[in-house]
């Protein structure tokens, strides 16, 4: 997962660390060079004083070895407070590793204006802050990129559980996306996911236009032992999902997750079909649903459908096949709503709630 993304980041970090290691060793050399200037004096006099009693008499083996003691001394001293020096990066010194930062973002399909907002973050925490030479430097930019991509991904952070553990019954989850994203699959997993919880679940059969589509729902709904509202293909997708609605309110059901057809947001007459839906069944979440691996075009997809009918918030798909992982990144800074849950494979179970934190130990390797 993110192996890509994982291996771009690691340039930046060479980079930094060897730049943060450069300035060190020169820091170091100055100390160095200024102690051993203040000891000389000292070093002088011991050696005078060696000098003039050999000429006097026989020198003992103890005094023999004082200045060389002594010298010794100086040198451990001066390379403790080398050891103690700091170093303070500045703007130039990191100009060429945040531009390979941001190359390595770009590259790795985060959004551009994302791209920039990590860089910018990056820079606020690396430039004018004090290390110790001896600090280890791989340890000072991990811990400036997870505090950045931090920023980012925990923005719009909703909790999903909480809010359908207070939401009055029965919470009506709508779900939308393109063609082929694996949005039916996602709404099984999500049933799954709540039925776990000691949720009672409802199905909606509202993908009413694809061929097949009721069916698919219908082996989820079986598979799941879960009930499905369904109509004949080709009826009106708003009444199959209101109906639902009214079986849950009837039969005490706490949740309806309403499946609709896969539609491009340039189909006029099937987002016309979506406005209906939505004011018809009043969804008290609207959920995209879209790959994970398609990137950029996942991100650029939310925003529109979040331009013609306001998303509230976003389930990616296909993330464990993701090796770039700027969709994941990009999706909720973009569209200014939450990812929800991350599909990690092909079985119900394979859905992860999404939490930032988990999300940053993949994406940075830990």
């Amino acid at each position: 997962m993110f192996n890509r993304f994982k291996e771009r980041l690691k340039g930046f970090k060479e980079a930094v660390s060897t730049k943060i290691q450069e300035k060190g060793e020169a820091e170091a050399k100055k100390a160095e060079a200024k102690t051993a200037e203040g000891t000389k004096p000292a070093l002088e006099k011991s050696a005078a004083v060696v000098a003039k009693t050999a000429e006097s008499e026989p020198l003992p083996e103890n005094n023999a070895s004082g200045a060389a003691k002594t010298k010794q001394s100086f040198r451990s001293r001066a390379k403790s407070l080398i050891f103690e020096q700091e170093v303070v990066l500045d703007e130039k010194d990191l100009t060429d590793p945040l531009w390979e930062l941001e190359m390595a973002l770009l590259e790795s399909d985060v959004a551009l204006p994302v791209a920039e907002t990590i860089v910018a973050s990056v820079k606020d925490e690396l430039v004018g802050r004090k290390k110790k030479i001896r600090a280890d430097t791989g340890e000072i930019v991990e811990e400036a990129l997870r505090s950045s991509l931090y920023k980012v991904l925990s923005e719009n952070y909703f909790d999903v559980d909480e809010f359908i553990a207070k939401a009055e019954k029965p919470v009506k989850i709508v779900f939308v996306g393109v063609n082929g994203t694996g949005k039916t699959t996602s709404i099984a997993k999500v049933a799954k996911y709540l039925k776990d919880q000691g949720y009672s679940i409802v199905l909606a059969a509202g993908d009413t236009f694809r061929a097949g589509a009721v069916e698919q729902i219908e082996v989820h709904a079986n598979n799941l032992e879960v009930k499905l509202v369904k109509h004949k293909d080709g009826k009106d997708p708003a009444a199959v999902i209101f109906d639902a609605v009214e079986y849950a309110k009837a039969h005490h059901r706490d949740v309806v997750l309403a499946d609709t057809a896969g539609r491009l947001h340039t189909n006029v007459n099937l987002m016309d079909q979506m406005k209906k839906i939505v004011r018809v069944v009043k969804p008290d979440l609207l959920i995209f649903v879209d790959e994970a691996i398609a990137g950029n075009d996942a991100v650029e997809r939310a925003r529109l459908f979040n331009e013609a009918v306001p998303i509230n918030g976003t389930i990616l798909t296909k993330t464990d096949a993701d090796a770039k992982g700027g969709a994941a990144i990009s999706i909720s800074h973009i569209t200014g709503k939450p990812v929800l849950f991350l599909g990690v494979g092909q079985d119900y179970p394979d859905l992860v709630k999404f939490e930032p934190d988990w999300l940053l130990d993949r994406l940075l390797g830990s």
